[in-house]
């Protein structure tokens, strides 16, 4: 559907505007008994592109066995693998419903906001890189401004900001899919 939605992650205490977003999203991709992969891509060399391995990181031993990260400090997805891990993901898990996780740069007004999309996500896009989309869904915090120097941006980015970020989307999705996973409990479009 190409629906984006918007989460102010640097004021918000509390993610769960974003969990029963992304709860409801799943319900409604029927994923079934498929496989779920987090790929969380960047790179942990630029301060800002760390944002999709700080949430592998702190995702990768809290989840389900049915749940697969992709994309951690240790070992990170970015622009040089990308290619070769979604030929992995395709070879070992070709029915995977995936959730793309990454950076991204926009306006000053965006800056410190989470965004949850039903669509697949660009990676690379606002460095000009030409990647393949990738995700059924997909995340991205927005770490700094977008603008002529946008490689330069990603490097001066304040860590703060994306940790704060990282804490926010990752506290986000356990407690989305603990809900999801839930036989108790249902989640609904509000």
């Amino acid at each position: 559907m190409k629906n984006i939605y918007y989460y102010y992650a640097l004021s918000q205490k509390s993610p769960a505007g974003f969990a029963k977003r992304l709860c409801f999203l799943l319900e409604r991709s029927d994923i079934g008994s498929r496989p779920l992969i987090l790929l969380c891509i960047g790179s942990d060399r630029s301060t800002g592109d760390s944002l999709g391995p700080l949430i592998g990181h702190k995702l990768e031993n809290t989840l389900t066995q049915r749940v697969l990260v992709y994309g951690t400090l240790k070992r990170p997805v970015h622009a040089m693998n990308l290619c070769e891990v979604l030929r992995r993901i395709a070879m070992f898990h070709p029915d995977a419903f995936v959730i793309a996780i990454d950076a991204s740069l926009g306006s000053n007004c965006h800056v410190g906001y989470v965004t949850l999309s039903d669509t697949s996500l660009r990676p690379g896009l606002g460095v000009q890189k030409n990647l393949p989309a990738v995700g059924d869904l997909c995340i991205t915090g927005i770490v700094n401004l977008s603008g002529d120097t946008d490689g330069l941006q990603l490097q001066s980015t304040r860590l703060s900001t994306v940790m704060e970020l990282a804490d926010f989307i990752s506290s986000g999705i356990q407690l989305a899919l603990h809900t999801y996973e839930s036989s108790s409990i249902t989640c609904n479009s509000r």
